[in-house]
């Protein structure tokens, strides 16, 4: 039984599909799922750091997730902003100290030598990540 998900979103279409599907694993798992933002820090080595979304928009990010997911049906539901400066790391940590058992997370908007140079926080979190991760299209 998965007790525990996490899903990251960052209010795109493809993190939408994400967080549907995060939804209907809770739901079918009687499991408890977690939204995340990750806010990721730029500068600070000679200067402050910055993060790239504000307080506000970090928790617009949040709410709307988690309205989608009420909307879904789900009522066991939370968010988390996590601070950090790389995507992947950042959540495959916060999901291995939390305890969480599967990570759901969207995929898409980059494709082919985009994809390559940037490459995919999807498929980071799917090498490094010490549960399962189910990646939605």
């Amino acid at each position: 039984m998965t007790s525990k998900i996490l899903c990251p979103t960052d209010g795109s279409d493809h993190a939408t599909v994400g967080v549907h599907l995060a939804v209907e694993v809770a739901k079918a798992t009687g499991g408890h799922l977690t939204l995340c933002v990750v806010n990721i820090a730029h500068g600070g080595a000679r200067g402050p750091t910055i993060n790239h979304l504000t307080d506000e928009e970090a928790q617009q990010l949040m709410s709307g997730a988690e309205a989608l997911a009420k909307a879904d049906g789900l009522t066991d539901v939370g968010t988390v902003e996590i601070v950090a400066r790389e995507a992947a790391p950042a959540i495959t940590a916060y999901a291995e100290q939390n305890g969480y058992a599967h990570i759901v997370m969207g995929t898409g908007g980059k494709k082919g030598l985009k994809r390559l140079v940037l490459g995919s926080v999807a498929a980071e979190v799917v090498s490094h990540a010490h549960c399962t991760v189910t990646v939605a299209r």
